[in-house]
């Protein structure tokens, strides 16, 4: 049984920082691109970065170019994302999600989702 829990949510100011993790078992995680999406109120779930399979090449949505970094630790099942310098638009429960042999930046190519975890960021 595929399992992903993610980790690292909480509360922070404007311009502070946070690294989210996201654990996977039950799958050869190598195989699988992972994904961050986050969710906020009233909205639709949006990408946020991806991570490809093995290789590790890395894609992100403009909204957090320069800011978030995606990374992956194989040998631990482990996809991070490391978040400076955050908003309060960067609010919202966010997701990470895995997808095989592919990283795509739609929420219909992936087949594993995590429970989420929220960030808030406010003064």
């Amino acid at each position: 049984q595929v399992q992903l829990v993610e980790s690292g949510g909480g509360l922070v100011q404007p311009g502070e920082s946070l690294k989210l993790s996201c654990a996977a078992s039950g799958l050869t995680f190598s195989r699988f691109g992972m994904g961050w999406f986050r969710q906020a109120p009233g909205k639709e779930r949006e990408f946020v970065a991806v991570v490809s399979p093995s290789v590790g090449g890395t894609n992100y949505a403009d909204s957090v170019k320069g800011r978030f970094t995606i990374s992956r630790d194989n040998a631990k099942y482990t996809v991070y994302l490391q978040m400076n310098s955050l908003k309060p638009e960067d609010t919202a429960v966010y997701y990470c999600a895995a997808a095989f042999f592919s990283a795509p930046v739609v929420t219909t190519g992936y087949r594993f989702w995590g429970q989420g975890t929220q960030v808030t960021v406010s003064s």
